[in-house]
């Protein structure tokens, strides 16, 4: 399922933390698209990725907004 996180004019670190928060309340398998205007989210949220087992699909950015598309894995820590 596709699901859609409106992360706009939040500043370093709170898109990360939103992606989080909403990861969490996800299944794995689970595709979110992030949007983003802070640029530092295209190398913050892939990193945290990484770190915490999920795959990025894509990233672009298109006039001033950054979309990161994360598939959601399940990292065998889920709460």
């Amino acid at each position: 399922m596709k699901h859609t996180l409106d992360a706009k004019r939040l500043l370093c670190p709170m898109p990360v933390i939103r992606t989080q928060d909403r990861i969490k309340s996800l299944s794995p398998g689970d595709v979110l698209e992030v949007v983003c205007t802070d640029p530092g989210a295209l190398n913050d949220v892939p990193a945290w990725c990484r770190i915490n087992g999920h795959k990025v699909l894509d990233t672009k950015t298109v006039d001033d907004e950054v979309f990161i598309m994360i598939e959601v894995r399940d990292d065998g820590e889920q709460a």
